[in-house]
């Protein structure tokens, strides 16, 4: 009976990741449609077709909601509901407390499926339901006594015997009925006076439990779109111990025989069950639910592949002194085919793990929203390239960097309605996130038509702070390392929004995790620009091989602008500096045998890899290019070994480990030993390498 009862539990616990991923999809559209609600507030009648959709999503997310027992939500969404239907009946007016307390009930719905995520304790939903009911006493007429005699029956779901088991369950049923047990199919439909007195699925199922095996539960969708769950149990009890539990919501049917095969065509179209599960309720759509984790497996085997063929490649490279063309030829074409199968596999993987950069975009709306209502403030948001894709790992990851410079962007960067006014511009503030894609890089802006930063007010306090020196000279790229510096804020008292100095650095943080990179333009009284470049993949790149000090490094090919052979007679010293002549201007060189201590080859000629932004610019100078390949990433995640200017290691097919460089990085620590901001981290870095 214990193996039973665990068996039991595993059937609930795998729909719980489903109610998870459908919640949030009924969370997204909520909050999307509850913005073109407020258009409504005040106005003598609203949009039929979008309290329609409303409707459906709170009924929905109700229904989920008991299919887990997550009371709370249950509770929540009913009140919701209840009060958008007096709203489409037309017996009350959109007024902007009620639309105050339906966004607070929305963001608390939120907060309680997190909640039940993380298995943490579940906020109280007293204080919003309170309201709605306070509103709704307002607004409802007192209620007709009616007898219990002239109560509206409950329409009772019908029983299909067949269609909702497996072959094994149906192999189990026949077994039983041939041995002369009993079998019975139970539906329990859950309500919310039902859970007020604390009868749910778990407490129901519980119960068959004592009075026999329980062979098969399931949810399902009944045919007016509510939740019920059905049980099939063998049991020895007749009808008459079960009579009384119709008044608990549960109806029953014992089982006399089982059908070999149902046919289709015979079945009741409002008859078919529809099974809350990934596999059935998604599927009949063209689509299917894979768990994050499986594709990162998928990914991780590609990577293995991947290696395999260089190491492939390398063989066949032995072998061009030994055999003769004719026969040489027919393997390289073979390698080739496979590189070009294999590029192919794991371009079509990350597709499959592809997401639009809209599903966080959209919820910035909300952000936006209550800030502006928070500091009096008139903000419009513009969405450009949501339907962008971008891989699902850095779509999560990067919801709080996004988060907080859109916070900073209407809290502080937007002036209020008066200053604008006051200078000339619209009444309206406006922001803009934009996000477009160009080649395996994708691109995020954050703009705004604020204030801009105040770099005098920043310089002074970084000096203040002991982050630069004096005479340091600030621009955009030294701005932004300011501004990023852990502990660093201009703001004298933390409010909601900022002022604790942490926010831009995990901004910071985030984006160089995530191998991307992050730029900065800002004008006073005009606005601030954020440009956030990131990888489309994290796992497999392109890279460049090459050679510093006898040693083999990659480099990703998307963070190098552009390679320079530099001969000797071109390089001027200065200072101990060396530089050259580049694009009207001069490139501040820094060798990477230099930084790693690792020794110097003599060679006629170098080659300087152009990465960096603005002032941050450097040329990383290498010995050799030895050729461009796939390479598998694998992160350091070791604090005590993690090294600035190094971003991970691979295999390049000899079974050695090459390390990758963070080029960027590197250039960003030569522009702050130029500046003497940043020497004592470029010394740090020799050490630990």
């Amino acid at each position: 009976m214990a193996a039973q009862h665990t068996s039991d539990t595993n059937i609930f616990d795998e729909f719980i990741e489903d109610f998870f991923a459908e919640s949030k999809e009924h969370l997204t559209a909520i909050q999307s449609s509850l913005l073109s609600l407020e258009a409504f507030v005040h106005k003598s009648s609203v949009d039929a077709s979008l309290i329609k959709g409303l409707l459906l999503h709170f009924h929905s997310l109700k229904g989920l909601s008991a299919m887990v027992s997550l009371t709370e939500a249950e509770r929540l969404s009913h009140k919701i509901e209840s009060y958008l239907k007096m709203l489409i009946d037309g017996k009350i007016v959109l007024n902007t407390e009620a639309m105050d307390t339906i966004i607070a009930g929305t963001n608390l719905l939120e907060e309680i499926v997190a909640a039940r995520r993380k298995n943490t304790e579940i906020p109280s939903i007293e204080l919003v339901t309170g309201k709605f009911d306070m509103i709704l006493a307002e607004k409802s007429p007192p209620p007709a006594s009616m007898p219990p005699a002239m109560e509206k029956p409950v329409v009772e779901p019908k029983i299909i015997e067949n269609s909702i088991l497996t072959d094994t369950e149906k192999d189990k049923i026949k077994e039983c009925l041939t041995d002369g047990s009993k079998v019975w199919h139970f539906v329990f439909t859950p309500t919310p006076s039902l859970a007020e007195q604390g009868i749910g699925v778990n407490s129901i199922r519980e119960r068959l439990r004592t009075y026999g095996e329980l062979i098969h539960a399931s949810p399902r969708v009944t045919e007016t779109g509510g939740i019920s769950f059905d049980f099939v149990v063998v049991s020895s009890e007749d009808e008459k111990t079960f009579e009384s539990w119709r008044k608990d919501g549960i109806i029953f049917k014992q089982y006399i025989e089982i059908p070999e095969t149902e046919k289709e065509e015979n079945k009741p179209a409002g008859d078919t069950h529809q099974i809350l599960s990934s596999a059935q309720s998604i599927s009949t759509s063209g689509f299917v639910r894979v768990d994050l984790s499986r594709l990162d497996d998928l990914m991780r085997m590609i990577g293995d592949l991947v290696i395999s063929r260089a190491r492939l490649q390398d063989r066949i490279g032995t072998l061009d002194s030994f055999l003769p063309v004719q026969e040489m030829r027919p393997l390289q074409e073979i390698n080739l085919a496979i590189e070009r199968q294999l590029r192919e596999l794991r371009e079509g993987v990350m597709r499959v793990r592809l997401v639009p950069v809209g599903e966080i975009f959209q919820r910035m709306r909300f952000v936006v929203r209550d800030l502006a209502r928070e500091t009096n403030k008139s903000v419009s948001l513009q969405i450009e390239g949501e339907e962008t894709e971008i891989d699902k790992f850095v779509v999560e990851r990067m919801m709080d960097p996004l988060l907080h410079l859109v916070r900073n962007a209407v809290s502080h960067g937007i002036e209020s309605k008066q200053e604008r006014l006051s200078t000339g511009k619209p009444e309206e503030g406006k922001l803009i996130l934009k996000a477009s894609t160009s080649g395996n890089t994708v691109m995020i802006s954050i703009e705004d038509d604020g204030r801009g930063i105040n770099i005098e007010k920043v310089t002074e306090k970084a000096k203040s702070l002991n982050i630069i020196e004096a005479d340091t000279n600030i621009d955009n790229a030294m701005l932004l390392e300011i501004l990023c510096s852990p502990g660093f804020s201009t703001q004298e008292e933390a409010d909601r929004a900022s002022g604790r100095g942490v926010g831009m650095t995990v901004v910071k943080n985030t984006i160089t995790e995530l191998g991307g990179s992050i730029r900065l333009e800002t004008k006073k009284g005009i606005g601030t620009h954020f440009m956030i470049q990131l990888p489309l993949t994290l796992a497999i790149i392109d890279a460049l091989i090459v050679m510093a000090g006898g040693q083999t490094f990659a480099v990703p090919q998307a963070s190098v602008s552009e390679v320079l052979e530099v001969m000797p007679s071109d390089i001027t010293k200065l200072e101990n500096n060396e530089l050259i002549p580049y694009r009207d201007n001069v490139l501040p060189l820094t060798r990477l045998s230099n930084i790693f201590g690792i020794g110097e080859t003599k060679t006629r000629s170098c080659y300087a890899l152009v990465a960096g932004e603005g002032n941050a610019t450097a040329g990383i100078v290498v010995d050799k290019l030895l050729g461009q390949r796939e390479i598998v990433v694998r992160a350091i995640t070791e604090k005590l070994i993690q090294t600035p200017g190094l971003a991970g290691a691979t295999e390049l097919g000899d079974g050695k480990v090459v390390l990758i460089l963070d080029v960027n990085m590197l250039a960003k620590l030569k522009a702050m030993r130029n500046t003497n901001s940043g020497q004592y981290k470029e010394r740090q870095l020799i050490a630990h390498s």
